[in-house]
């Protein structure tokens, strides 16, 4: 279960609903931290960053974090983490992506989704070191 600290909102929108998690570059760059439309949830890019704006120190620790709010954002728009499909994760140092695998390991061990794991030059914050993107789908049950 994600962190209490971890607020979603959600906002019904024309064929839509959206999920912000209060970030400061969601108005400034004009997206959300997750979309559901019909079945389909797709989360943004989300970083490990805590509440209080600081970052965790490593690299899997920000990865768990990072997980959490996905978790939270799909389960605001009425999934679950075991409706993801597919994670892509960008990391700053793939040399470290034993951490990050073990964590995302934990997580999705019975769940399975496609994933990708690429290096990337840096992210938008320096303190950054890993940036997550989900999609689940929403079983018809459950939708």
């Amino acid at each position: 279960m994600p962190d209490s600290d971890i607020k979603i909102t959600v906002t019904d929108r024309p064929g839509r609903k959206t999920a912000s998690s209060g970030s400061a570059w969601e108005p400034k760059m004009g997206y959300s931290r997750a979309v559901r439309a019909g079945n389909l949830i797709a989360v943004t890019g989300t970083v490990g960053i805590n509440a209080d704006g600081t970052y965790p120190k490593t690299v899997g620790e920000q990865a768990q974090r990072s997980l959490d709010i996905i978790q939270a954002a799909i389960e605001a728009l009425g999934g679950s983490i075991e409706h993801v499909i597919r994670t892509r994760m960008f990391v700053t140092d793939v040399s470290k992506w034993q951490e990050v695998a073990a964590v995302h390991g934990k997580v999705f061990a019975n769940i399975r989704p496609a994933t990708s794991i690429l290096e990337v030059a840096k992210l938008i914050d320096a303190d950054a070191q890993i940036e997550i993107e989900a999609d689940a789908i929403v079983p018809d049950a459950v939708a």
